[in-house]
């Protein structure tokens, strides 16, 4: 099989956010993929001498396994921008947005997609009374974080303030929202296409870190046990949004299906886990797409924005 490029592909992981551990993973599992299709590839763990030793091991692309701010918030995507570097998945913009849970959500919401109602609170605010109208639960979340890190349900009037300072561990804002009871679902978009729909079934009834990351913690089912209709509707909507912030490459969206079979989106990850049993290569299976083959269409994300910055040939 003709590779897709021979130029050499630096797998970029780890980082400094919270998810560098996971984002470890994620990488060794890209780069050993890449090596068993024959590229030639070679795996960087990234600080702040990235743009030295991207020029020592000759890195002619980047294949973005970063997890986290840092990596998926489009600074490593400036970064390589600057430097000339072709690298996969979604640009500064749409990668600084997606990061940005509430500015997502008021984007998407301006679009017209079904969101949770939820607002903003600041760290200087936390004790004001919340809006009215909002009743517990509620879920407590980090305005920009990834895999579920500072994020609570509070079911209780006493453990909010608790809440918020797991959440201001991670930065000065936090994003509260109304707690959707329900089903939760993931829909991967790889190259402007979406994968089949996955069910979420936590065994404890919180998709936690710990539930992501523990084995036997969450039961998944791909593709999910939903009508068809129902599958293409998360399918189009996750599609929608994919667009809608100009992502590429690989995108996962989060859903979850209230009581009435409603449709809520959460959020919109740019760089989604890429292990062998996260939830991209898992939709991807279910797709019957091999782990080896998403990684190389992942690959021709960064290829074709090789592409568009080749020089412009003038006619005479």
């Amino acid at each position: 099989m003709k590779l897709l490029t021979a130029k050499r592909i630096a797998v970029l992981m780890g980082g400094q956010s919270a998810e560098h551990e996971i984002s470890i993973r994620s990488g060794r599992a890209v780069w050993t993929a890449l090596i068993q299709k024959g590229y030639d590839a070679i795996p960087l763990e990234v600080d702040s001498s990235v743009v030295g030793r991207l020029r020592e091991v000759r890195g002619q692309i980047a294949f973005i396994a970063l997890h986290g701010p840092g990596g998926e918030d489009g600074t490593i995507q400036g970064m390589l921008e600057v430097i000339r570097i072709p690298y996969t998945g979604s640009g500064v913009q749409a990668c600084a947005l997606a990061m940005d849970k509430a500015l997502t959500k008021i984007l998407l919401e301006q679009s017209g997609m079904p969101v949770p109602r939820g607002f903003v609170l600041e760290q200087g605010d936390r004790r004001k009374p919340l809006p009215g109208g909002f009743k517990l639960p509620l879920v407590v979340k980090p305005v920009s974080q990834g895999s579920t890190f500072g994020i609570t349900i509070v079911r209780k009037a006493r453990d909010l303030q608790k809440a918020l300072d797991a959440a201001f561990v991670y930065g000065p804002a936090a994003l509260i929202e109304e707690y959707i009871d329900g089903r939760e679902f993931t829909v991967g978009v790889l190259n402007d296409k979406a994968l089949p729909v996955v069910e979420i079934i936590p065994q404890g009834g919180f998709y936690d870190f710990a539930a992501k990351y523990t084995p036997g913690a969450t039961v998944y089912k791909a593709p999910a046990p939903l009508p068809g209709l129902k599958a293409k509707l998360l399918q189009a909507l996750a599609l929608q949004a994919h667009r809608r912030l100009g992502c590429r490459g690989a995108t996962r969206v989060d859903f979850r299906l209230d009581r009435k079979g409603r449709p809520f989106l959460l959020e919109l990850n740019t760089v989604p886990g890429m292990t062998e049993t996260s939830l991209l290569p898992m939709a991807a299976k279910a797709a019957r797409l091999s782990y080896e083959d998403m990684v190389e269409a992942i690959l021709e994300s960064a290829l074709a924005r090789e592409a568009e910055w080749a020089p412009q040939r003038h006619r005479g």
